[in-house]
């Protein structure tokens, strides 16, 4: 395995991580069976440690695209 490839798992598992801690944001199937959650689009801001974790899985999530898109050029730079 090469260095970025430690990397790339690296954001990866953080990305795991930060969605794991993100709270719903709905009541889920049974909401939507009992016909509960009717307020879909009513305007919620994140505030807090909520925001902060949106805001870093958003974050995370940009760098593991363009580490993808490094990392293949990268390869596909080397087999030629």
């Amino acid at each position: 395995m090469k260095p970025y490839d430690f990397i790339m798992l690296g954001v990866a598992i953080v990305i795991i991580i930060l969605c794991l801690l993100q709270g719903g944001k709905s009541e889920g199937a049974s909401g939507a069976i009992t016909g509960g959650g009717l307020n879909v689009f009513v305007k919620t801001k994140e505030r807090g440690a909520e925001k902060v974790v949106s805001v870093l899985t958003l974050i995370c999530a940009i760098l593991f695209f363009f580490l993808a898109l490094i990392i293949e050029i990268i390869n596909a730079g080397g087999a030629k």
